[in-house]
């Protein structure tokens, strides 16, 4: 039997979605699934590991894995390959693992696919779908001639049931590993104030554009995410104008997002834009153009100016979600 490695993000314990897609995707595969979980937290990750589908779950301990280094990370995740020895690996394409993971393929000299959509198991064989060119082309691919195929999915874009509290992992613990020569020293991080989803695992999204005028409207946005349980994005336009930082922007420079729900406020649809957002179950825009191009993507539109409607939307949501 082969064995599927799904390398897992968490927030302090709490598995993210994509962990769980891939958990879930690597269980119906019917090879054995090895996880793998670092940093603060990875214990508790680690054990709801094993309600998704893992079997056995490894844990390297230390501190210096709280945040992401990638001369530690790569060390790490290298060990407990090297150990275990899998045909497939799995992990959610973030920030993290996009940067990660080509370090680990190159020193392994194996084959990646990254930003994926579909993936299909089928024995030994992988093959993956992923957006070409902005989202205008799809690539299906598969590997040849690579002792262990890597995969990055995007989030959001495999389905999850609910855990099984009765399937339990056995949980492999490693001491950190040494690295000579360490280049990378990590001295700070600084973290955002908001406790809502990241943008790439928010299943409801509000976006702003220019349309909001300054910085201050995203209040609007805001209000309307409370209500909602959503996330805050915003287009390139607002980020680059200072208004927002770019952790929030979504697109082609910025964050790739699937959610069941987007809603583009004041967002006029630049294509670079439309590649971030394009995997959206529904999509709902609101601009006083009807020319402009996120019409074309959007499910719903309305045309009217932001200011009026966006506060009756929260309002109406608001009465709509007390019954």
């Amino acid at each position: 039997m082969s064995k599927v490695f799904v390398f897992a993000e968490h927030k302090s314990g709490s598995l993210k979605r994509g962990a769980m897609e891939l958990l879930q995707a690597a269980k119906k595969s019917g090879h054995a699934v090895i996880g793998m979980a670092v940093g603060s937290g990875a214990e508790v990750a680690a054990k709801e590991m094993g309600h998704h589908g893992a079997k056995e779950v490894h844990v390297i301990k230390d501190p210096g894995l709280n945040n992401y280094n990638p001369e530690l990370y790569a060390a790490a995740v290298t060990f407990v390959l090297e150990k275990t020895q899998p045909q497939i690996l799995l992990a959610s394409a973030s920030s993290l693992a996009k940067d990660l993971f080509p370090k680990i393929a190159a020193r392994m000299n194996t084959g990646i696919a990254s930003d994926c959509t579909e993936l299909n198991i089928s024995g030994d064989v992988v093959t993956a779908k992923k957006p070409l060119y902005s989202g205008k082309a799809f690539a299906s691919v598969c590997f040849e001639n690579s002792p262990l195929k890597i995969v990055l999915m995007r989030a959001n874009q495999l389905p999850v049931s609910s855990a099984d509290t009765t399937q339990t992992a056995q949980i492999v613990e490693h001491p950190m590993i040494a690295v000579a020569d360490l280049k990378t020293i990590l001295k700070e991080v600084v973290h955002g104030a908001s406790e809502k989803l990241d943008l790439t695992e928010a299943n409801i999204v509000v976006s702003g554009g220019r349309g909001l005028k300054e910085a201050g409207n995203f209040k609007l946005l805001n209000d309307l995410a409370d209500v909602l349980g959503a996330t805050v994005g915003a287009s390139r336009a607002v980020v680059d104008a200072g208004w927002v930082p770019h952790g929030m922007q979504v697109g082609q420079t910025g964050k790739t997002v699937a959610p069941t729900l987007y809603i583009a406020v004041g967002i006029s649809g630049a294509i670079q834009h439309l590649a971030g957002m394009s995997g959206s179950k529904v999509v709902v825009a609101i601009n006083n153009d009807p020319a402009a191009p996120i019409f074309q993507k959007a499910t719903y539109g309305i045309v009217g100016d932001l200011f009026d409607v966006v506060p009756k939307l929260t309002e109406e949501f608001k009465k709509a979600l007390k019954h």
